[in-house]
């Protein structure tokens, strides 16, 4: 495992300076909803916040093309409790793995009620990318049916809900492009924030979504699991002091009620926000077996090239 790890960050570190990824808008004039950011993007510099970046007013995506594709892509979602997204700390360093592994990644900046915009504008901005991606999926050269989400924290709730409510309407349709499904073939939730229910609604992803009507019904992704839920991944620490390893149980328990496919790593320590984990920790382990899990799923190819079958549903 640690040899494979040190590979995948050889591969990062050694992918060529010039390879910029390309830039996606999601809107082509002014986005659904309502307020705005008070001042221009800006991006941490020291602490928690070193990297990640707030005030963002232009929703978008970064799109990291492989060398060689495999058919697979991931949109990547940064947490940061919808008032900043870890970019550099966490969504590009997994981009950039997923891209060494042959995937197509594409890290979203989505718009945050933290920076003043309305408290839903995260799953309009995360369901239009998931369906302007299937809009282009020949272009950007992967399967649409392949095509999967990796959150961390509040990212993680938001892959969370397009992963549970991804066919319910966040916004009007504008183009042809929101003909298209938005929800995953696939998820992978990283110490993700789950339930607005006492006694896990004490994280400050819960209280930016507070504004919203019916809130903890509508925004608990553990409510939402049916028989149409894709599969997905679990990985979250027994010692996270921000979002409490009970919000992946109860997400392991509602796929498990409803018969879906799902698995669950619990490790005994790592904290929270740990992006592709410290060389050495034991969270650090997380992209080993997401790899193994997505290939027993059919949605990356065997090590030695082979496929491995139409995806599992």
């Amino acid at each position: 495992m640690i040899r494979t790890l040190v590979a995948a960050i050889f591969l990062i570190l050694a992918a060529p300076a010039s390879a910029q990824p390309e830039v996606m808008r999601l809107w082509p004039g002014d986005p659904p909803g309502h307020g705005r950011p008070q001042g221009p993007e800006r991006v941490g510099s020291e602490g928690a916040a070193e990297g990640a970046v707030t005030n963002i007013s232009v929703a978008r995506m970064e799109i990291y093309r492989p060398a060689h594709a495999n058919g697979t892509a991931v949109l990547v979602l940064g947490g940061g409790g919808y008032f900043r997204i870890q970019i550099d700390s966490a969504a590009r360093p997994i981009a950039r793995w997923l891209q060494s592994q042959g995937v197509t990644a594409i890290v979203l900046f989505y718009r945050l009620p933290g920076d003043g915009w309305n408290a839903d504008a995260p799953f309009q901005d995360g369901q239009r990318a998931m369906r302007l991606l299937r809009a282009n999926a020949a272009r950007l050269g992967f399967d649409p049916r392949k095509l999967g989400v990796i959150g961390s924290s509040a990212g993680g709730h938001l892959a969370g809900m397009l992963a549970t409510r991804g066919d319910h309407d966040f916004y009007p349709r504008i183009d042809a492009a929101d003909a298209q499904p938005a929800t995953p073939n696939f998820a992978a939730l990283l110490y993700p924030v789950v339930s607005m229910r006492a006694p896990l609604d004490t994280t400050r992803t819960a209280r930016h979504l507070s504004r919203l009507p019916n809130f903890a019904a509508d925004y608990s992704v553990e409510e939402h699991v049916s028989a149409a839920t894709p599969p997905i991944f679990l990985a979250h620490a027994a010692d996270d002091p921000i979002a409490n390893v009970g919000h992946s149980l109860a997400m392991f328990a509602a796929m498990r009620a409803a018969g879906r496919p799902v698995e669950l790593h619990i490790f005994q320590s790592g904290g929270h926000s740990w992006g592709m984990g410290r060389p050495g920790s034991e969270v650090a382990g997380w992209p080993a077996l997401f790899a193994a899990w997505a290939r027993t799923n059919g949605l990356l190819p065997a090590p030695d090239g082979r496929g491995t079958g139409r995806p599992r549903n």
